[in-house]
């Protein structure tokens, strides 16, 4: 039998993006190749999980668990009963055929990776931003391109951090380089620029720029969280 995926998707107050993410998931992939679509609501106030419930599909799947990125994409990953686990934002919209383009790629030995990135803005440093994730740079490495990496790997590394309210996702990408088990798929998928949009583009870019940096130089935690929750005011 082959591989099958199963997809997480973390959401907190997600109406505007979870069924049409939902439903293009299911019109892009083969069915045989999916074991589950599993959301994670972490205590959503407003209609995700009627939006999610009203999907009535076999392979979707409601779960609650705290509020926390990390807390909820672990709690789906131990829920999970694929051999590839796929995490993916709300507001990312993997390219058609992504459930093949994984599958190859594991078969190919490659246990981590994943899609190159284009944001819904025609400014032109997110453009320029998004046209450099096809490089396998860590510098050009976040959550919102979506991580696919196969459960023995991601059990065997922990799962996300669940101290990392933020940059949970730049910490499991960063024992992947370290391990040397992460691939870059050259086909876009494509991210809402919302936060970019309510923030400014330098602006947002600037905070994001200094918690990389921050962290490089060995904020904790808490100090990347406080920076953020000063700084952004996003629901997180």
């Amino acid at each position: 039998m082959s591989k099958q995926i199963s997809i997480i998707i973390p959401a907190l107050n997600e109406a505007p993006f979870i069924q049409k993410l939902l439903k293009l998931l299911l019109d892009n992939a083969s069915a045989e190749n999916i074991a589950e679509i599993i959301v994670v609501d972490g205590g959503s106030t407003d209609e995700t999980p009627k939006l999610v419930s009203a999907l009535t599909h076999k392979k979707i799947r409601l779960l609650n668990s705290e509020k926390g990125r990390a807390k909820q994409m672990n709690y789906g990953a131990k829920q999970a009963t694929g051999d590839i686990l796929y995490f993916l934002h709300a507001d990312s919209f993997p390219p058609k055929n992504f459930d093949e383009l994984i599958i190859n790629e594991v078969e190919k030995g490659h246990a981590a990776g994943c899609f190159r990135m284009k944001f819904d803005s025609n400014h032109w440093w997110l453009q320029l931003a998004g046209w450099l994730t096809q490089f396998n740079w860590r510098a050009c490495r976040g959550g919102d391109q979506s991580q696919f990496i196969t459960k023995s790997l991601f059990d065997e590394i922990g799962g996300y951090d669940e101290n990392y309210i933020i940059y949970e996702d730049n910490i499991l990408i960063n024992e992947l380089f370290a391990r040397k088990q992460f691939v870059v798929i050259n086909k876009p998928l494509k991210t809402s620029a919302r936060c970019y949009n309510k923030h400014g583009v330098w602006k947002l870019q600037y905070l994001y720029w200094s918690i990389y940096v921050k962290k490089w130089f060995g904020a904790s935690a808490q100090d990347l969280h406080n920076y953020y929750k000063k700084h952004v005011n996003i629901k997180i």
